[in-house]
């Protein structure tokens, strides 16, 4: 369905709502490692960003050490801002046939002033870090690449210090040819009760009132990327999901690293359990390690696993 403002709420496939079916070996060893790199980022680093700079550079430190321990080899586009340096953090697997295809999988590792950022972002960053271990040493015909973004979390939202508006500029810039962006952003909290769940206007019309989904957010040009991102999530995964492509000003559709890759061309969607809409530690001393759903956030990272293989795999005419 695409409304008269270019709102399209109906998705391929169809969402589950069975029961789940015991962790598989994979899933408990997915949710062991988010475990720890969540408790690391959240819980012994803490409130990271360009005030609490020391946090924001052990945060740097913990996320290259993991990403060499996987014999990644890391890189760093450094900028400065507020006379500090600021970094994004890549490394990325090179495709086979279609090296100039590249699919990224971004999450911003700062956290809002006063707020730990175990939910937001360190559940991004978690993901980022064990995509990476998962999808390692696959033969994949596109390149997919692994970024860290900083400087999401306000004052630099939206602006010209947000870390990923200065990699998709840059990206741009090298004619970079970015096929699908993918912006993991608060992907750990979920709820079964009624009511859990709440929308912007005018969604609510459309969507369930139980927080127990991950969401696929694009805008209307990253419309046909939403549609073929949740037909392989929902084809491989026994998870809720809901989809939806509407105009980016819409309240909420812009509201992560993905704006940034629109502003410059690129098909982007956010995947998220909708942050504010559901979680209520959102951008709070609260938002702890505690308060983080391991085993349906493992779950989530091993069916979004199944869709980045799909389409790194795919051979595109």
């Amino acid at each position: 369905m695409i409304g008269s403002r270019g709102i399209s709420i109906k998705m391929p496939g169809r969402s589950y709502s069975g029961q789940f079916t015991p962790l598989t070996e994979e899933e408990i060893e997915i949710r062991n490692h988010i475990k720890k790199h969540v408790e690391v980022l959240a819980r012994e680093i803490g409130e990271r960003n360009l005030r609490e700079y020391n946090n924001l550079e052990a945060a740097i430190a913990y996320i290259e050490k993991t990403f060499r321990e996987l014999s990644y080899g890391v890189s760093f586009q450094d900028f400065v801002v507020e006379g500090k340096i600021a970094k994004n953090i890549e490394v990325e697997i090179l495709g086979k046939s279609h090296p100039d295809e590249i699919i990224i999988l971004g999450a911003h590792y700062d956290s809002v002033i006063g707020c730990p950022g175990a939910n937001d972002n360190a559940t991004g960053v978690a993901a980022i870090l064990e995509f990476a271990r998962l999808l390692k040493g696959g033969n994949r015909q596109r390149t997919v690449r692994f970024v860290a973004f900083v400087n999401e979390e306000p004052p630099f939202f939206q602006t010209e210090n947000m870390g990923s508006l200065v990699y998709a500029r840059r990206a741009n810039k090298r004619r970079e040819k970015i096929v699908a962006m993918f912006s993991i952003e608060t992907i750990g909290y979920y709820s079964d009760a009624k009511g859990s769940q709440r929308y912007p206007f005018p969604f609510s019309f459309f969507y369930p009132n139980t927080g127990n989904f991950i969401g696929f957010v694009g805008n209307t040009s990253s419309r046909s990327l939403v549609h073929e991102t949740i037909a392989s999530f929902r084809k491989n995964t026994h998870f809720p999901s809901e989809g939806l492509a509407a105009p980016g000003w819409m309240t909420g559709i812009g509201w992560s690293d993905q704006w940034s890759f629109w502003k410059e061309g690129y098909p982007g969607i956010m995947i998220t359990d909708t942050a504010l809409f559901r979680y209520p530690y959102y951008h709070t001393q609260w938002d702890t390690s505690d308060n983080v759903d391991y085993n349906r956030m493992a779950r989530v990272v091993a069916g979004l696993k199944r869709v980045v293989i799909e389409l790194a795999s795919a051979d595109k005419k």
